[in-house]
């Protein structure tokens, strides 16, 4: 079953990944709230938790930087379209790479 997320969960979740492979270490709540636009710290750490919940992020309690992206894709359906991939058509095999594309796998 796919983890379903809301727009503004991928929204934090990109500028994580983002911030964290230019400065290689995880943004603040503040620097988040900034980035993204958001009104308040709070509502950075209601995403944040929610995210967490969720299982696709993780992070230490009470220590500052310690964001880190965990992932959440099904390994199982990557399998399955590398396996669905080797015995297909060209026409197949592009439909394929598309959905692919759109899963971001």
């Amino acid at each position: 079953m796919a983890i379903k997320l809301t727009k503004k969960q991928l929204a934090v979740l990109n500028f994580l990944q983002d911030f964290t492979e230019e400065n290689g270490y995880s943004p603040s709540y503040r620097e988040i709230m900034t980035g993204l636009g958001l009104s308040s710290v709070s509502a950075v750490a209601e995403h944040i938790d929610n995210l967490v919940e969720k299982g696709v992020l993780k992070k230490v309690p009470g220590a500052a930087r310690t964001l880190e992206i965990l992932n959440y894709k099904h390994e199982e359906t990557i399998e399955l379209f590398k396996a669905r991939m080797m015995d297909c058509t060209e026409e197949e095999r592009k439909v394929l790479e598309k959905a692919m594309e759109i899963l971001d796998l």
